[in-house]
């Protein structure tokens, strides 16, 4: 009678495939781009090979408008990124696993740190939309965690100083904030944003934070980076639509691509 595959082994059966469809034996950072940051991963390098999603197991294809349904190998000067073109959000239903599946696919790729990015509400009315803000710490209001039995992993410093402090050697300009994740997929209520902001948040979406658990338990460094698309609900009195968080983001695409392209190859 064989074991049962855990999360872990899965990850691990997706890594073999990933190194036999792209050519690399191991990679050495990972990104995960988020609503509104597709239109910059071209400038972070030379695309090596390119496969879909669901080419390796444990995947699905990509279920929100923004996202491409593509993992792209790329070379940076002397490292190899592992870029993924979307993400699964935990508001489709699909589990945990599948939302962390990229990022334990990545550490059993061999990358030792991720960047995690993602489009979102912001509460301060400073953070005109395209405004990259680097995220400090979290708070996770889905109720859920993505690691497995009674593993007690330390997350006080889970977005990573050192990384910060390097990002903002590149562009002194950056702002960073407290990151809320809820649910999803509706957008939050202007009282919940408020609730937001007296927990001590500063930007609210519906992603990243169960994959910075999963990248921490799994021992890579964490950069995090929240592209504000909008205004959050009840800080301006405009609607919220998807569209916008998509338009956003090509807007600021230039300088999200020249963001990752200068920050990367020092992690």
């Amino acid at each position: 009678m064989t074991d049962e595959p855990t999360p872990y082994t899965r990850a691990d059966d997706a890594a073999a495939r990933l190194a036999e469809l792209t050519g690399v034996e191991r990679h050495d950072v990972a990104l995960v781009l988020g609503s509104g940051w597709l239109p910059a991963v071209d400038a972070l390098g030379e695309a090596t090979a390119e496969i879909d999603t669901t080419d390796l197991p444990g995947f699905s294809a990509a279920a929100v408008a923004g996202h491409s349904g593509k993992i792209r190998s790329v070379r940076a000067g002397d490292r190899q990124l592992l870029v993924f073109l979307s993400r699964t959000h935990y508001y489709e239903g699909k589990g945990v696993e599948a939302v962390v599946h990229g990022v334990r696919t990545a550490a059993a790729a061999g990358c030792r740190a991720i960047v995690l990015t993602n489009g979102c509400g912001g509460l301060k009315e400073s953070w005109t939309p395209g405004t990259p803000v680097l995220i400090s710490d979290h708070i996770n209001l889905t109720g859920r965690s993505p690691i497995v039995g009674a593993r007690f992993v330390d997350l006080t410093d889970l977005y990573s100083a050192r990384l910060r402090a390097m990002c903002r050697e590149v562009e002194p300009s950056l702002d960073e904030g407290v990151y809320v994740q809820f649910p999803g997929p509706h957008y939050e209520t202007p009282a919940e944003v408020r609730m937001a902001g007296v927990l001590g948040g500063h930007l609210v979406g519906m992603s990243t934070t169960l994959e910075a658990i999963a990248a921490r338990e799994a021992g890579m460094e964490v950069l995090g980076i929240s592209l504000v698309t909008n205004l959050a609900a009840g800080i301006s009195d405009q609607p919220l639509d998807h569209s916008e968080v998509i338009e956003a983001g090509r807007a600021a695409a230039s300088r999200m691509g020249d963001l990752l392209s200068r920050v990367v190859p020092r992690i």
